[in-house]
């Protein structure tokens, strides 16, 4: 560890993957929130770190309560009116239990009395929203504070005053703000005011906080005294080291599903639509604003869910409490999540029991706080708040930063609509519409940064071809033209896949480590700016799953470990874990040779790991997930020794 003195903290540091390797879990595997909340409970415990005795208001079914509870704030009882609700509470509460010193209290928060409770350190929760949510506007118009449910802001306001705890969490939509004018929010400031709270509050996205989900909420944290700022983003543009978003693949990678879940359409009067919707588009596909050339809906004629077909690069839209048949987010094969995706795309643990049907169950996952989101607001306020000393140190948000969500969401709605218009033209045309023939100039840096740049600032020229095979040459600029060259043939494994392609070719008209990998880069690019599948993994899928493309390769005689990366592309021994003894003998190499080999391959772009990289892997043994290059500066391995 760098050395710091009292007054700075690198930012390295503050990271989100050197927290998690200070609690030693990993963070880029399907789950890890889970994983996470194992690992900061168990850090408090083994430092006899002591509990926060904690009131929940509105539990719902606990999401909000996991995620504190995880931090050390201990659920000592619960207030929840509905039923289901309760029942999952309740399965969950009790000794030998997750919340294993909590009472749940199944009653109209307006008939709850706290006498009995004796000294409470804090209260989170969040009242019923629908009445400033975009559904309930449009549904009932803004009732805001007027609204039955409206004013049960009022009972968290009242139980603060009778306990006067040293803080609490407020949690609610954003639209809160702006509702009737602005009234019921002036309303709610003043009120928490009133009895002695000092309010800071942001707008907030959970993806930004390592939730495969975009869900914006408002947080609210009183404190009586002190202050108190929002922790910077985890994950995405904003985050430190611009770590990615867990994407909805990852999240739901592993779930185990039964035959008629892998079973795809969704059956009814607009079921059938699903089908051509691309990933990450919702019914305006089929809009003539769109183009297309039988539309069945009106532009802006349904909420943004409707037909909402997720995209397995990027968190999901937010999945709501409640929603018709048509309600999304769709799993991008054409069917409906599972129970068990649910739950992951929400961060619930795959451990936590949710009482009832599917459809009662994805209720209260739809109307849950993300766990993982409650997590790191309950560091944020135990760091600051209750001078918990943990082996790290969060990075804070100024008061004055702003985040990006908003824009970025903006900037997304570009890239889909680009994708809608080429799905469409190929319908109009009744084939597959390729993109134009075009070239570029680009660079690659040692950490894999791909770009396309100016020519004066290039390394390579870049031709693509989009015709009955995709071609994709590579030039090295300001060299003699090399006689040696790079080629892979890349082809759907058992199906057709959506290229409009037969095959891909890629040939690099060089013979080092670089141009192999800037090969991988530029098809890899390709996907990205101009096909529906947003990049080589999503192509190929996931790992853990049968690829769904192969390919081989022809490299210079001189190139070095060739007969190696020949195997590796053909898919020998990849996407499993295997011993040191195994890998020898199928490369061909001595034991004592693997780390070499194995440090050779990563500077190829190779993501390639052992129990250094991943402690569940058991020492001298390696998993190779990919036969191509998947490393890019925001990998997590990219960071770790495999020595």
């Amino acid at each position: 560890m760098d050395q710091m003195n009292l007054f700075t903290i690198n930012s390295e540091h503050q990271t989100f993957n050197y927290i998690c390797d200070t609690l030693g879990c990993e963070n880029n595997i399907p789950a890890w929130p889970d994983l996470f909340g194992t690992a900061i409970s168990k850090y408090l415990k083994d430092n006899n770190i002591p509990t926060i005795r904690t009131l929940s208001l509105f539990s719902g079914a606990g999401g909000l309560d996991i995620g504190f509870h995880d931090v050390g704030f201990d659920i000592i009882e619960s207030v929840e009116i509905e039923n289901k609700f309760c029942q999952t509470l309740e399965l969950n509460s009790g000794e030998g239990k997750r919340f294993e010193h909590s009472k749940v209290n199944c009653i109209d928060i307006r008939e709850f009395s706290a006498e009995h409770l004796g000294k409470i350190d804090f209260i989170i929760g969040g009242p019923p929203c629908q009445t400033f949510s975009a559904a309930g506007r449009r549904a009932n118009g803004v009732l805001g504070t007027t609204d039955a449910r409206g004013v049960l802001f009022r009972e968290y306001v009242r139980l603060l005053q009778e306990l006067s705890p040293i803080g609490f969490l407020f949690e609610n939509v954003y639209g809160i703000i702006g509702a009737q004018g602005g009234e019921p929010w002036a309303e709610i400031l003043k009120s928490f005011s009133d009895v002695g709270y000092k309010l800071f509050y942001r707008i907030v996205d959970a993806a930004d906080y390592g939730v495969p989900q975009h869900r914006e909420r408002l947080i609210i944290v009183g404190l009586k005294e002190g202050e108190f700022k929002f922790p910077r983003p985890t994950h995405g543009p904003d985050s430190l080291d611009n770590e990615s978003f867990y994407n909805a693949e990852m999240a739901v990678s592993g779930v185990e599903l039964t035959d008629d879940e892998r079973k795809p359409g969704i059956g009814g009067r607009y079921g059938y639509l699903l089908n051509d919707i691309p990933p990450g588009l919702n019914y305006s596909f089929y809009t003539e604003k769109m183009g297309h050339p039988n539309p069945v809906f009106a532009w802006r004629s349904k909420f943004s869910d409707f037909l909402y077909k997720a995209d397995p690069n990027t968190p999901v839209r937010t999945i709501k409490a409640q929603g018709g048949a048509y309600t999304g987010p769709f799993h991008w094969d054409n069917r409906f999540f599972s129970y068990g995706e649910y739950k992951r795309l929400q961060t619930f643990p795959d451990d936590y029991e949710i009482s009832g049907r599917k459809q009662i169950a994805v209720k209260q996952i739809g109307n849950s706080v993300p766990p993982q989101f409650a997590r790191m607001m309950a560091i944020a306020i135990r760091q600051q708040v209750f001078k918990t000393e943990f082996p790290f140190e969060l990075s804070l948000l100024d008061d004055s930063e702003e985040l990006t969500f908003r824009k970025r969401k903006r900037a997304l709605t570009s890239v889909y609509r680009k994708k809608a218009m080429m799905a469409i033209e190929s319908i109009k045309e009744n084939h597959i519409v390729l993109p134009e023939s075009h070239s570029y100039f680009c660079s690659m840096s040692d950490n894999f940064l791909f770009k396309e740049v100016k020519k004066e600032d290039a390394e390579y020229k870049v031709d693509v071809y989009w015709e009955e095979e995709l071609i994709i040459e590579t030039h090295l600029i300001d060299k003699q033209e090399s006689k040696d060259r790079i080629k892979i043939e890349i082809v759907p494994a058992n199906s057709k896949w959506t290229l409009g392609v037969s095959k891909v070719i890629l040939v690099v008209y060089g013979k080092d480590a670089k141009d192999y990998t800037i090969a991988w880069k530029t098809f890899d690019h390709e996907l990205i700016i101009n096909s529906i599948k947003a990049d080589i993994v999503q192509l190929n899928g996931y790992y853990q799953h049968i690829p769904k493309m192969k390919s081989i390769v022809e490299l210079p005689a001189t190139f070095k470990y060739g007969e190696v990366v020949n195997k590796i592309v053909k898919g020998s021994k990849v996407a499993s874990i295997i011993s040191s003894e195994e890998l020898a003998i199928e490369w061909g190499v001595l034991d004592i040779d693997i780390i070499d080999i194995v440090e050779y391959l990563r500077t190829l772009g190779y993501e390639i790991r052992n129990h250094m990289t991943n402690p569940q892997i058991e020492e001298g043994h390696w998993l190779i997930p990919y036969a191509f290059p998947t490393l890019t500066p925001q990998s997590v391995q990219l960071r770790k020794r495999v020595k």
